[in-house]
């Protein structure tokens, strides 16, 4: 299941743990900077195509953005 509450904070911990402002990520995702705050905030969500540009990018686990999974790295 989607926990918008796990995919918000997970999108914001992954961000400020590999030093990017908002701006970057949002230039990365062809988004503007409003997009990622409202994503970091638990206002909106995302396509599955950035979803996976996000996992790409972080190296993470789909499941893991989403909160079905605690483990951040890919199987």
């Amino acid at each position: 299941m989607f926990s918008k509450k796990a995919f918000s904070g997970r999108i914001k911990q992954l961000r400020k743990e590999k030093k990017i402002s908002q701006a970057i990520l949002a230039e990365y995702l062809e988004i503007s900077r409003t997009q990622i705050s409202d994503l970091e905030n638990g206002k909106t969500s995302t396509s599955v195509e950035r979803l996976y540009m996000l996992a790409d990018y972080f190296n993470v686990s789909i499941d893991y953005l989403v909160g079905r999974s605690d483990e951040p790295k890919r199987y």
